[in-house]
Protein backbone atom coordinates (compact mmCIF):
# COMPACT_ATOMS: atom_id res chain seq x y z
CA UNK A 1 0.00 0.00 0.00
CA UNK A 2 2.16 2.92 -1.31
CA UNK A 3 2.50 5.85 1.27
CA UNK A 4 0.29 4.16 3.80
CA UNK A 5 2.19 0.80 5.44
CA UNK A 6 5.07 2.60 6.44
CA UNK A 7 7.17 1.66 9.28
CA UNK A 8 4.88 3.46 11.59
CA UNK A 9 2.19 2.06 10.21
CA UNK A 10 3.77 -1.73 10.19
CA UNK A 11 4.46 -0.37 14.54
CA UNK A 12 0.61 -0.32 14.69
CA UNK A 13 -0.32 -3.52 13.18
CA UNK A 14 2.33 -5.55 15.01
CA UNK A 15 1.04 -4.49 18.26
CA UNK A 16 -2.79 -4.99 16.92
CA UNK A 17 -1.63 -8.57 15.52
CA UNK A 18 1.78 -10.03 17.23
CA UNK A 19 1.19 -13.20 14.91
CA UNK A 20 1.13 -11.28 11.45
CA UNK A 21 3.19 -10.69 9.03
CA UNK A 22 3.90 -7.46 8.12
CA UNK A 23 4.46 -6.14 4.53
CA UNK A 24 6.35 -2.73 3.50
CA UNK A 25 4.88 -0.45 0.87
CA UNK A 26 5.75 -1.07 -2.64
CA UNK A 27 9.59 0.57 -2.75
CA UNK A 28 10.60 1.17 -6.50
CA UNK A 29 14.19 0.18 -6.62
CA UNK A 30 15.45 3.39 -8.20
CA UNK A 31 16.20 5.26 -4.78
CA UNK A 32 17.76 1.63 -3.47
CA UNK A 33 19.79 1.08 -6.85
CA UNK A 34 20.94 4.70 -6.85
CA UNK A 35 20.05 6.70 -3.45
CA UNK A 36 22.23 7.83 -1.02
CA UNK A 37 23.12 6.21 2.12
CA UNK A 38 20.17 8.78 3.79
CA UNK A 39 17.58 8.45 0.56
CA UNK A 40 18.28 3.89 1.68
CA UNK A 41 17.87 4.39 5.64
CA UNK A 42 14.59 6.05 4.76
CA UNK A 43 13.35 3.78 2.47
CA UNK A 44 14.46 0.46 4.33
CA UNK A 45 15.06 1.27 8.19
CA UNK A 46 12.48 -0.32 10.68
CA UNK A 47 12.08 -1.35 14.26
CA UNK A 48 12.61 -4.97 15.37
CA UNK A 49 9.23 -5.39 16.45
CA UNK A 50 8.28 -5.31 13.51
CA UNK A 51 9.58 -8.80 12.90
CA UNK A 52 8.09 -10.51 10.74
CA UNK A 53 8.22 -8.22 8.06
CA UNK A 54 8.58 -8.38 4.37
CA UNK A 55 10.04 -5.96 1.97
CA UNK A 56 7.92 -5.85 -1.05
CA UNK A 57 9.89 -4.11 -3.98
CA UNK A 58 8.67 -2.53 -7.25
CA UNK A 59 10.46 -2.89 -10.36
CA UNK A 60 11.33 -5.01 -13.84
CA UNK A 61 14.76 -5.12 -14.46
CA UNK A 62 16.70 -8.48 -13.08
CA UNK A 63 19.46 -6.78 -11.65
CA UNK A 64 18.11 -3.49 -10.20
CA UNK A 65 15.60 -5.65 -8.00
CA UNK A 66 19.27 -8.14 -7.28
CA UNK A 67 20.32 -4.90 -5.64
CA UNK A 68 17.42 -4.13 -3.58
CA UNK A 69 16.78 -7.50 -2.55
CA UNK A 70 20.06 -7.71 -1.38
CA UNK A 71 19.73 -4.68 0.23
CA UNK A 72 16.86 -5.59 1.94
CA UNK A 73 18.29 -8.96 3.06
CA UNK A 74 21.37 -6.91 4.76
CA UNK A 75 18.60 -4.67 6.47
CA UNK A 76 17.35 -7.83 8.26
CA UNK A 77 13.61 -7.97 6.46
CA UNK A 78 12.54 -11.84 6.47
CA UNK A 79 11.22 -12.03 2.97
CA UNK A 80 11.30 -10.26 -0.35
CA UNK A 81 8.33 -9.77 -2.27
CA UNK A 82 7.91 -8.74 -6.02
CA UNK A 83 4.44 -6.76 -6.44
CA UNK A 84 3.01 -8.12 -9.52
CA UNK A 85 -0.60 -7.00 -8.50
CA UNK A 86 -0.30 -3.16 -8.37
CA UNK A 87 -2.66 -1.56 -11.25
CA UNK A 88 -1.72 1.69 -10.90
CA UNK A 89 -1.30 3.75 -14.28
CA UNK A 90 1.90 5.35 -12.73
CA UNK A 91 3.44 1.90 -12.01
CA UNK A 92 2.27 0.98 -15.44
CA UNK A 93 4.35 3.70 -16.47
CA UNK A 94 7.76 2.13 -14.65
CA UNK A 95 6.73 -0.79 -16.69
CA UNK A 96 6.49 -2.83 -13.12
CA UNK A 97 3.50 -3.83 -11.14
CA UNK A 98 0.10 -5.78 -12.57
CA UNK A 99 1.40 -5.56 -15.91
CA UNK A 100 4.12 -7.47 -15.35
CA UNK A 101 2.04 -10.61 -15.61
CA UNK A 102 1.52 -10.49 -19.20
CA UNK A 103 5.77 -11.54 -19.20
CA UNK A 104 5.79 -14.25 -17.24
CA UNK A 105 9.51 -14.86 -18.15
CA UNK A 106 10.46 -11.50 -17.13
CA UNK A 107 9.18 -12.26 -13.96
CA UNK A 108 10.89 -15.43 -13.92
CA UNK A 109 14.55 -13.94 -14.94
CA UNK A 110 13.40 -11.30 -11.73
CA UNK A 111 12.99 -14.03 -8.83
CA UNK A 112 16.10 -16.01 -9.67
CA UNK A 113 18.02 -12.64 -10.08
CA UNK A 114 16.67 -12.19 -6.22
CA UNK A 115 17.07 -15.73 -5.32
CA UNK A 116 21.05 -15.54 -6.07
CA UNK A 117 21.92 -13.03 -3.82
CA UNK A 118 20.02 -13.44 -1.14
CA UNK A 119 20.33 -16.03 1.77
CA UNK A 120 17.99 -19.61 1.54
CA UNK A 121 16.23 -18.04 4.56
CA UNK A 122 14.64 -15.19 2.99
CA UNK A 123 12.17 -16.27 0.51
CA UNK A 124 11.73 -14.53 -2.53
CA UNK A 125 7.66 -14.11 -3.21
CA UNK A 126 5.59 -12.73 -5.45
CA UNK A 127 1.95 -10.48 -5.18
CA UNK A 128 0.04 -10.83 -8.22
CA UNK A 129 -3.90 -11.10 -9.25
CA UNK A 130 -5.63 -13.66 -11.77
CA UNK A 131 -5.68 -12.26 -15.04
CA UNK A 132 -5.34 -8.79 -16.34
CA UNK A 133 -8.27 -6.78 -18.02
CA UNK A 134 -11.40 -8.92 -18.89
CA UNK A 135 -9.54 -11.94 -19.65
CA UNK A 136 -10.57 -14.84 -17.69
CA UNK A 137 -8.70 -17.47 -18.85
CA UNK A 138 -7.45 -19.71 -16.03
CA UNK A 139 -4.55 -20.94 -18.08
CA UNK A 140 -3.12 -17.29 -18.14
CA UNK A 141 -2.68 -17.35 -13.82
CA UNK A 142 -1.67 -21.24 -14.20
CA UNK A 143 1.31 -20.68 -16.89
CA UNK A 144 1.92 -17.24 -14.71
CA UNK A 145 2.61 -19.21 -11.18
CA UNK A 146 4.32 -22.21 -13.21
CA UNK A 147 6.82 -20.06 -14.51
CA UNK A 148 7.94 -17.81 -12.04
CA UNK A 149 7.86 -21.16 -9.82
CA UNK A 150 10.69 -22.97 -11.79
CA UNK A 151 12.27 -19.46 -10.91
CA UNK A 152 12.74 -20.54 -7.07
CA UNK A 153 9.28 -18.41 -6.18
CA UNK A 154 7.64 -20.91 -3.35
CA UNK A 155 4.95 -18.31 -2.36
CA UNK A 156 2.06 -16.48 -3.98
CA UNK A 157 0.19 -14.00 -2.68
CA UNK A 158 -2.72 -13.80 -4.91
CA UNK A 159 -5.27 -11.17 -5.19
CA UNK A 160 -7.88 -13.13 -6.65
CA UNK A 161 -9.30 -10.60 -8.71
CA UNK A 162 -8.29 -9.48 -12.51
CA UNK A 163 -6.41 -6.36 -13.21
CA UNK A 164 -7.87 -3.85 -15.42
CA UNK A 165 -4.95 -1.90 -16.90
CA UNK A 166 -6.98 0.78 -18.88
CA UNK A 167 -10.30 2.54 -17.46
CA UNK A 168 -10.46 1.87 -13.79
CA UNK A 169 -8.83 3.77 -11.14
CA UNK A 170 -6.75 1.81 -8.24
CA UNK A 171 -9.81 1.99 -6.20
CA UNK A 172 -12.22 0.41 -8.75
CA UNK A 173 -9.47 -2.12 -9.42
CA UNK A 174 -10.25 -3.21 -5.35
CA UNK A 175 -14.10 -3.21 -6.27
CA UNK A 176 -15.20 -3.60 -9.74
CA UNK A 177 -13.66 -7.00 -10.97
CA UNK A 178 -15.18 -9.95 -9.30
CA UNK A 179 -13.54 -11.92 -6.75
CA UNK A 180 -13.01 -15.34 -8.17
CA UNK A 181 -11.75 -17.33 -4.97
CA UNK A 182 -11.97 -20.52 -6.76
CA UNK A 183 -9.29 -19.83 -9.53
CA UNK A 184 -6.89 -19.64 -6.26
CA UNK A 185 -8.34 -22.83 -4.58
CA UNK A 186 -7.80 -24.46 -8.55
CA UNK A 187 -4.25 -23.18 -8.11
CA UNK A 188 -3.63 -24.88 -4.80
CA UNK A 189 -4.73 -28.43 -6.28
CA UNK A 190 -2.86 -27.76 -9.40
CA UNK A 191 0.81 -26.65 -7.61
CA UNK A 192 0.45 -28.52 -4.50
CA UNK A 193 3.78 -28.00 -3.35
CA UNK A 194 3.96 -24.21 -3.32
CA UNK A 195 1.98 -22.02 -0.74
CA UNK A 196 -0.41 -19.73 -1.83
CA UNK A 197 -2.14 -16.67 0.11
CA UNK A 198 -5.66 -15.52 -0.45
CA UNK A 199 -6.05 -11.49 -0.73
CA UNK A 200 -8.92 -9.22 -1.59
CA UNK A 201 -12.46 -8.89 0.11
CA UNK A 202 -11.41 -9.82 3.71
CA UNK A 203 -12.04 -7.40 5.67
CA UNK A 204 -13.37 -9.12 9.02
CA UNK A 205 -12.22 -11.77 11.47
CA UNK A 206 -15.15 -14.00 10.34
CA UNK A 207 -14.27 -14.08 6.68
CA UNK A 208 -10.52 -14.32 7.69
CA UNK A 209 -11.14 -17.69 9.88
CA UNK A 210 -13.01 -18.90 6.72
CA UNK A 211 -10.62 -17.84 4.39
CA UNK A 212 -7.79 -19.45 6.79
CA UNK A 213 -9.70 -22.94 6.69
CA UNK A 214 -9.42 -23.36 3.02
CA UNK A 215 -5.95 -21.14 2.12
CA UNK A 216 -2.22 -21.56 3.26
CA UNK A 217 -2.54 -17.93 4.22
CA UNK A 218 -4.77 -14.65 4.30
CA UNK A 219 -3.65 -10.88 3.21
CA UNK A 220 -5.48 -8.01 5.03
CA UNK A 221 -4.97 -4.45 3.04
CA UNK A 222 -7.03 -1.54 3.30
CA UNK A 223 -9.50 -2.98 5.02
CA UNK A 224 -7.53 -3.04 8.28
CA UNK A 225 -5.93 0.56 7.20
CA UNK A 226 -9.58 1.88 7.41
CA UNK A 227 -10.54 0.13 10.60
CA UNK A 228 -7.30 -1.56 11.78
CA UNK A 229 -9.13 -2.62 15.15
CA UNK A 230 -10.11 -5.27 13.19
CA UNK A 231 -6.26 -6.75 13.11
CA UNK A 232 -6.76 -7.77 16.72
CA UNK A 233 -9.96 -9.33 16.31
CA UNK A 234 -8.45 -11.50 13.69
CA UNK A 235 -5.15 -12.24 15.52
CA UNK A 236 -8.14 -13.57 18.44
CA UNK A 237 -9.91 -15.65 15.87
CA UNK A 238 -7.04 -17.50 14.08
CA UNK A 239 -4.47 -17.64 17.25
CA UNK A 240 -6.72 -17.67 20.05
CA UNK A 241 -4.95 -14.72 21.32
CA UNK A 242 -6.40 -12.89 24.16
CA UNK A 243 -8.14 -9.65 22.67
CA UNK A 244 -5.55 -6.74 23.15
CA UNK A 245 -8.08 -3.81 24.16
CA UNK A 246 -7.48 -0.53 21.91
CA UNK A 247 -6.50 1.61 25.24
CA UNK A 248 -3.37 -0.71 25.24
CA UNK A 249 -2.85 -0.28 22.11
CA UNK A 250 -2.89 3.60 22.15
CA UNK A 251 -0.47 3.21 25.66
CA UNK A 252 2.03 1.13 23.73
CA UNK A 253 1.51 3.76 20.62
CA UNK A 254 2.22 6.54 23.01
CA UNK A 255 5.83 4.91 24.51
CA UNK A 256 7.07 4.09 20.84
CA UNK A 257 6.08 7.31 19.40
CA UNK A 258 8.17 9.22 22.55
CA UNK A 259 11.60 6.57 21.63
CA UNK A 260 11.07 7.57 18.08
CA UNK A 261 11.04 11.69 18.50
CA UNK A 262 14.00 11.21 20.78
CA UNK A 263 16.22 9.16 18.60
CA UNK A 264 15.09 10.50 15.76
CA UNK A 265 15.57 14.28 16.75
CA UNK A 266 18.59 14.76 15.22
CA UNK A 267 18.16 13.57 11.72
CA UNK A 268 16.83 15.52 9.07
CA UNK A 269 13.65 14.22 8.87
CA UNK A 270 13.08 13.47 12.38
CA UNK A 271 9.85 11.68 13.45
CA UNK A 272 6.84 13.80 14.29
CA UNK A 273 3.48 12.84 16.11
CA UNK A 274 1.46 13.37 12.78
CA UNK A 275 3.79 11.37 10.85
CA UNK A 276 2.30 7.97 13.53
CA UNK A 277 -0.78 9.91 14.37
CA UNK A 278 -2.21 9.26 10.31
CA UNK A 279 -1.97 5.62 10.96
CA UNK A 280 -4.10 5.91 14.15
CA UNK A 281 -7.28 7.48 12.94
CA UNK A 282 -8.83 4.04 12.34
CA UNK A 283 -8.50 2.84 15.53
CA UNK A 284 -11.94 4.01 17.17
CA UNK A 285 -14.29 3.10 13.91
CA UNK A 286 -17.24 2.44 14.68
CA UNK A 287 -17.08 3.19 18.33
CA UNK A 288 -18.81 6.11 19.97
CA UNK A 289 -16.10 8.98 20.17
CA UNK A 290 -14.61 8.06 17.32
CA UNK A 291 -15.61 11.06 15.34
CA UNK A 292 -13.65 13.07 18.07
CA UNK A 293 -10.89 10.71 18.14
CA UNK A 294 -10.14 11.27 14.35
CA UNK A 295 -11.00 15.14 14.63
CA UNK A 296 -8.17 15.82 17.52
CA UNK A 297 -5.69 13.55 15.75
CA UNK A 298 -5.95 15.57 12.98
CA UNK A 299 -6.51 19.13 14.16
CA UNK A 300 -2.97 20.97 12.59
CA UNK A 301 -2.72 23.10 16.03
CA UNK A 302 -2.55 19.42 18.29
CA UNK A 303 -0.34 18.02 16.05
CA UNK A 304 1.87 20.59 15.92
CA UNK A 305 2.64 20.74 20.05
CA UNK A 306 4.32 17.78 19.12
CA UNK A 307 2.99 15.96 22.41
CA UNK A 308 2.35 11.97 22.17
CA UNK A 309 0.03 12.45 25.47
CA UNK A 310 -2.58 13.91 22.65
CA UNK A 311 -3.14 9.97 21.51
CA UNK A 312 -4.06 9.93 25.52
CA UNK A 313 -6.20 13.12 25.59
CA UNK A 314 -7.87 11.62 22.14
CA UNK A 315 -9.21 8.56 23.63
CA UNK A 316 -12.89 8.27 23.61
CA UNK A 317 -14.25 8.06 27.34
CA UNK A 318 -15.38 4.98 28.35
CA UNK A 319 -18.78 4.56 29.85
CA UNK A 320 -20.02 2.40 32.42
CA UNK A 321 -23.42 1.42 32.51
CA UNK A 322 -25.95 3.74 32.73
CA UNK A 323 -23.52 5.97 34.61
CA UNK A 324 -21.53 9.06 33.95
CA UNK A 325 -18.57 8.73 31.22
CA UNK A 326 -15.49 8.39 32.88
CA UNK A 327 -12.03 9.30 32.31
CA UNK A 328 -9.41 6.30 32.10
CA UNK A 329 -7.04 8.14 29.99
CA UNK A 330 -5.42 10.05 33.86
CA UNK A 331 -4.13 6.61 34.79
CA UNK A 332 -2.28 6.59 31.35
CA UNK A 333 -1.05 9.90 31.61
CA UNK A 334 0.09 9.80 34.79
CA UNK A 335 1.85 6.54 34.40
CA UNK A 336 3.72 7.76 31.16
CA UNK A 337 4.84 11.11 32.70
CA UNK A 338 5.79 10.63 35.84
Amino acid sequence: MMEWSDRHCRVLFRHLAPHARVYTEMINTGPLNYGSEEVIRNHLQFSEVEHPVALQLGGSEPAHLAVAAKLGADWGYDEINLNCGCPSERVQRGSFGACLMAEPALVADCVKAMVDVVPPSVPVTVKHRIGLDYNESYDFVRDFVGTVAQAGCNVFVVHARNAVLKGLSPKENREVPPLRYHVVAQLMKDFPQLTFVLNGGIATAEQSSGAANNFHGIMLGRAAYHDSYVLAKVETALYGTPLITREAVVEKMVAYAREQIATTQTHRHPTRVRDIARHMLGLYTGEVGGKAWRRMLSDPKLLNENDPNLFLRAMPFKSVGEEEFSDHRQPLLDALTG
